[in-house]
């Protein structure tokens, strides 16, 4: 499938470059099993807040007062089994996430057909970027731990819910200004029609990819990344 004047790829992880398996059957699972090594990490800046904002958002979302880290850790594994987009979880996670990468007990799945794409585009100055609901953390240790070796040299940058909603027009709109590039130069791939729609109403180009398990429902679908061509 033929895009024209495109100067940036963004994409999506789950299900796009990565199998949405991998997240629910071995990181999600992976994080819940080593949630209790947190307890050894409350002195890290980063664990501290994500705490502190558990809190917050715990009683402004539930109505419930969190006292003691336990019952942070309870709320964070809940959130985690209902998959909540909620960036301190997101933040956790990764935390967590990265010590199994390091530790080689990780190393990140992606589709056999994501990695020649990426160089192609890369090596012709095309601007790639990411957008997840994970944590930009935890997208660059899915991808500098990959399967296919460390494809975080491809990407220039790294979009999460800091940014904005992924099914929220002016999150693409956002996007775009800081690839330094107009919408409509740039093509954004994902599996789920939300987004797309989002990205599109924006200005974006886009392209839903039909992976095992993902219903084609969009104008434009692609199976794999080797079906995208792309004209500058």
């Amino acid at each position: 499938m033929k895009f024209s004047n495109i100067s940036g790829v963004l994409t999506d992880i789950e299900g796009t470059t990565s199998s949405v398996n991998f997240v629910y059957e071995v990181l999600f699972p992976y994080f819940r099993n080593n949630m209790d090594r947190l307890k050894e990490m409350t002195a890290d800046p980063q664990v501290q807040a994500a705490f502190k904002k558990t809190v917050e958002l715990a009683r402004e979302l539930e109505g419930k007062t969190l006292k003691s880290v336990d019952e942070i850790l309870a709320t964070l594994h809940r959130w985690s089994e209902e998959d909540r987009k909620i960036t301190p979880l997101k933040t956790l996670q990764g935390i967590l996430w990265q010590e199994g990468y390091n530790s080689g007990e990780l190393q990140g799945h992606v589709y056999a057909d994501v990695a020649p794409a990426l160089k192609q585009w890369h090596d012709r100055t095309i601007q790639l970027a990411v957008f997840s609901s994970g944590s930009v953390a935890a997208q660059k240790l899915i991808f500098g731990h990959s399967i296919s070796g460390d494809l975080t040299t491809y990407f220039s940058v790294y979009f999460d819910t800091e940014t904005g909603g992924k099914r929220d027009k002016e999150t693409y709109s956002a996007i775009a200004e800081q690839m330094h590039l107009k919408c409509q130069n740039i093509l954004f791939l994902s599996d789920i029609v939300e987004e797309l729609e989002a990205a599109q109403s924006a200005g974006m180009q886009t392209v839903q990819l039909v992976r095992v398990g993902t219903k084609p429902n969009w104008e434009r679908t692609v199976s794999d990344f080797s079906e995208i061509e792309i004209n500058q």
